[in-house]
């Protein structure tokens, strides 16, 4: 299996996205409960002001997966917007520390399969973890420390959560690898949970249960 490096930043643009684009639709609304200012979108856009809109309130997905962003130019946190409706702000951030989202692109799903590797320091060294085809709740539980300072991911797409249960701030892993934490826009190399990101390409429901 070949290892590709290919960023998250660079999947955001150029021919690769639009090539996508019909497989992806999301409405955006400005005030909460879809009310107010609407816009529909197939495609990646770096500042929701460009559609005339000062914030957004509520989302509807209605094919995904997408990654929205606390900031102009796919900057900040991170949020995973999977099939589904989200009346406010609160749905779709797990950290609850922002109410901001100013970017969205569609969110890239390379397989049906799903691996990657986890390393405690940057560089892929020092311990390493293998996930495949699974869900984490909680590395500790799997014998794993809460470090993570570099990522490959093999297959698929991931998630990763600050807390276990799926909870804290979000890192999107794309196909690629992830040498550096700082590559995934975190603030230290701290992850305690890790999902797959799934679409309904292959499963039949997107959304993601948090049972």
């Amino acid at each position: 299996m070949t290892e590709q490096q290919s960023p998250p930043e660079q999947m955001a643009t150029g021919e690769g996205a639009g090539e996508r684009a019909g497989n992806y639709k999301i409405t955006i609304y400005e005030l909460e409960n879809f009310q107010g200012k609407r816009c529909e979108l197939t495609e990646e856009l770096p500042n929701i002001t460009e559609k005339e809109m000062e914030k957004v309130g509520s989302i509807q997905v209605e094919s995904g997966p997408w990654l929205g962003f606390e900031r102009q130019g796919y900057a900040g946190e991170q949020f995973v917007l999977e099939k589904g409706d989200y009346p406010r702000w609160d749905s779709w951030s797990n950290s609850h520390s922002s109410d901001s989202l100013m970017s969205l692109r569609p969110l890239q799903i390379d397989s049906a399969d799903h691996k990657i590797h986890l390393f405690e320091n940057t560089g892929y060294t020092g311990r390493k973890m293998e996930i495949v085809d699974d869900d984490v709740p909680s590395l500790w539980a799997h014998g794993f420390q809460d470090r993570v300072a570099s990522v490959k991911a093999l297959n698929g797409t991931w998630v990763g959560y600050e807390y276990p249960g799926y909870r804290g701030r979000q890192h999107v892993f794309e196909k690629g690898e992830y040498r550096h934490w700082n590559e995934w826009d975190a603030n230290q190399p701290l992850i305690q949970s890790v999902r797959r990101v799934r679409d309904m390409q292959w499963h039949q429901r997107g959304v993601f249960e948090n049972s």
